[in-house]
């Protein structure tokens, strides 16, 4: 494939300039050396072996990666020095470069190697081909403009599952995009790619026997995937002006594969069901309860031909995909229709199942039966738990960690991909600063905190857990830069979590290394988000000695960041951070980073207040959503304000109104009560209509003191936040706060404060 060599060397030269330009003539230390994923083990040494023209590569026979490994080094070498490397199929001791394949390692398909950089040359050693790509991985990153750092690195990965998805149905790639995909994958030793290739925006994998699901389904007037999802999401056949769309031939898909096999990628495909298959019944509507086009999503679980169909494309699929593992959705089913569809009913009846969930149970059984016939394995999203696991099924965690860990502890293999650390379509910055995105916050840092094995599983247990994915979605990503955009550096800090031991990640670590490798990332062509300018503000609040300590972090390295306490902007007269703030009463932060004497964007800012409504007991009388209760029941009088998104367990959500009373402990003067809310309209997240201040002296009788309108419409749908101030002079014991929902929506409080 000429086009995957052309982007190979193109990573491999932007390799060699970026990791050369690491050491500016000073010595290397371990600190100084920007591997990602950082090794098991390694000990930097000094001095340096350099690489001339009579450098040989020495490799073992008959090794499939012999042509890859050697352009690695060569093109690595070219890009620095010029020149070729030879080949050497018998051992040279020195000023080489030498591939071991350990053959007494009866661990064939280890991921480990060791390497070893002294004045003699290079040696990386290994049991398996594997090992040995991993390790000229690791050895590109140990390139400076000195030569190649003296060093000891023995290395193996945490995990054996290192995966990454990406959906091309809601936008489509082309072939090169996935390819260029697959080599950065490589490069951090990520070793599966989830290809989710069907769902309701479209049908994008070739199948013979049903060939309308391409031609029907895989186009749509309009490029844009949001205002066609909003209007009537209809498609238009290939070949109509204008359409947008695309799909994979059979041809186009095996060279991804053997591509992605030559990097020791396994591609994992995915096949949409029972739910998500809006575009399969445009095609093929008898396979609906409805038999109708555009009317259901669910396939007709009372319906044979459902079956054949099913049966027929995963044998086609299968077919073009060597992997063990059959990735089948089973996400988010709507299950209406079942229950109004005779046939459905009928089937339920048949097999004794009682209710909707037993139903779909049924068809993941049936349809993992069929798979395991083929030698292949079952994998879900965490839906397919519900109504009961399909006896050899893996599943894939995403609604946060619970149905991973019921999955482990009953005996299932796992792979945990939890949106609020692993979805890459959610917010990476400021969402004011960033291109629309489906909602969320994972800012790389969140990405790297996450630890994939539940501290809730036993020794036994854990070994379920086969390791970690993140997911890229493309509602909002119309093209390749996009995907980069979001996907990148964050994808780095998936393949530490992915590949270091726990106990040597740490953030303050890898911190400088990311930014070094973001340097890497965009010679090599990648549009990969240079990091955001923002100061993250943390608070630790400390009632013992009735404060709070304020901390900031930056996600650029080397940061100089100045602050104010009195809410005006930062200069450079403002105060250097260097360490801990304390707040005793209130503070209005402001922070940003400087360079060479300019502020770096804008500055980031929170409100600090130790009040006098701290930890005071609250008694509710609307209901808690309880997937966002925060920090408990206590949430909204701990002292911690919320960040950019709901999700970072500081916001506290309702779905109704939201009616509660503090007690003060005794008859208060009072001044001023605040509280804010916030608004994103995309996951359903709106401004109250309303809020109200009610005081009182014994709990039960109250007086209402003020009412504050929002003034955010509810057609605004960039985040937004609004704090409703009630200023004034009352006594009461009691404070009573009512905010009522009027958008059939959420609605996000994060701190009542009272003074």
């Amino acid at each position: 494939m000429l086009l995957s060599k052309q982007i190979c060397k193109k990573l491999l030269l932007s390799a060699a300039v970026c990791f050369l330009s690491f050491s500016d003539g000073v010595p290397v230390s371990a600190q100084q050396v920007h591997i990602i994923p950082k090794p098991a083990e390694m000990q930097v040494k000094d001095g340096f072996f350099r690489v001339n023209k009579s450098t040989v590569v020495v490799l073992p026979d008959k090794l499939p990666s012999s042509e890859l490994l050697h352009d690695m080094m060569e093109h690595a070498v070219a890009g620095s020095k010029g020149g070729t490397l030879k080949i050497a199929r018998h051992d040279v001791k020195k000023n080489a470069i030498r591939f071991v394949l350990d053959k007494t390692n009866p661990d064939k398909a280890t991921e480990s190697y060791s390497l070893e950089v002294d004045g003699k040359g290079v040696t990386i050693t290994s049991g398996s081909d594997k090992g040995l790509f991993y390790g000229a991985q690791t050895l590109l990153q140990l390139m400076s403009k000195d030569g190649i750092a003296f060093a000891s690195i023995k290395d193996e990965p945490r995990f054996p599952y290192r995966g990454y998805h990406l959906d091309v149905s809601r936008n489509f790639f082309p072939k090169e995009f996935i390819i260029k995909m697959l080599d950065w994958m490589a490069f951090y030793k990520l070793n599966t790619f989830h290809w989710h290739l069907t769902d309701g925006a479209g049908w994008r994998i070739e199948i013979d026997a049903y060939p309308k699901l391409t031609s029907d389904a895989a186009f749509r007037p309009i490029a844009d995937w949001k205002t066609w999802w909003d209007g009537d999401r209809k498609f238009v056949p290939e070949g109509t002006p204008g359409a947008y769309g695309g799909y994979y031939t059979k041809k186009e898909v095996r060279e991804v594969v053997a591509y992605a096999a030559s990097k020791h990628i396994t591609v994992i495909p995915e096949i949409e069901m029972p739910g998500h298959s809006e575009e399969v019944f445009v095609a093929y509507p008898e396979l609906s309860c409805s038999g109708i086009p555009y009317k259901n999503s669910d396939f007709c679980i009372g319906n044979d031909s459902t079956f054949t169909f099913v049966e027929q494309v995963l044998t086609e699929v299968m077919e073009l995909f060597p992997s063990r593992m059959i990735h089948i959705g089973g996400d988010e089913a709507s299950k209406k229709a079942w229950g109004e569809c005779p046939k459905c009913q009928l089937r339920m009846k048949n097999e004794g199942l009682s209710d909707l969930d037993e139903l779909q149970s049924y068809m993941i059984r049936r349809v993992e039966k069929f798979l395991n016939s083929k030698g292949r394995r079952l994998v879900g999203w965490d839906e397919i738990i519900e109504g009961g696991l399909a006896p050899e099924a893996t599943v894939m965690s995403w609604r946060g960690v619970e149905g991973g860990i019921k999955a482990a502890k009953d005996g299932h293999d796992v792979i945990m991909t939890p949106g609020n650390y692993m979805y890459f379509d959610f917010y990476q910055a400021d969402p004011k600063t960033q291109p629309a995105a489906i909602g969320g916050f994972t800012p790389v840092k969140q990405v790297y905190s996450y630890n994939p094995m539940p501290a809730e599983l036993n020794e036994t247990e854990g070994k379920h857990i086969l390791g970690v994915q993140a997911n890229t979605w493309t509602e909002y990503m119309p093209n390749a830069d996009h995907v980069e955009y979001m996907v990148f550096p964050r994808l780095l800090a998936l393949a530490e979590v992915a590949w270091t031991p726990q106990e040597l990640r740490t953030w303050a670590d890898f911190k400088p290394r990311m930014n070094s490798h973001v340097n890497l990332l965009k010679k090599g062509g990648v549009n990969a988000f240079t990091l955001s300018d923002d100061i993250e503000i943390t608070m630790a609040v400390d009632t013992l000695n009735r404060q709070i300590k304020v901390m900031f972090d930056a996600e650029k390295y080397p940061a100089e960041i100045r602050y104010t306490t009195d809410g005006s902007m930062p200069t450079t007269a403002s105060a250097i951070y260097k360490d801990t703030i304390l707040v005793k009463d209130s503070a209005w932060i402001k922070a940003a980073i400087f360079r060479n004497g300019v502020m770096q964007g804008t500055p980031s800012e929170k409100k600090v207040d130790y009040h006098k409504g701290i930890n005071r007991p609250i008694h509710y009388n609307s209901k808690l959503y309880k997937g966002y209760m925060a920090g408990g029941m206590n949430a909204l009088l701990d002292g911690y304000r919320g960040g950019l998104t709901y999700l970072d367990g500081r916001w506290q959500g309702y779905l109704n109104d939201l009616d509660c009373v503090v007690d003060m402990g005794e008859k208060a003067d009072l001044h001023k009560v605040s509280v804010r809310f916030m608004q994103l309209t995309g996951p359903g997240v709106f401004q109250p209509g309303e809020v109200s201040l009610l005081t009182s002296e014994d709990g039960v009788n109250f007086t209402l003191q003020q009412t504050i309108k929002t003034v955010v419409p509810k057609e605004e749908s960039n985040l937004t936040f609004q704090e409703y101030t009630f200023q004034g002079n009352w006594k009461g014991r009691f404070v009573r706060l009512q905010a009522s929902e009027v958008n059939n929506g959420f609605i996000f409080a994060d701190e009542i404060v009272i003074w």
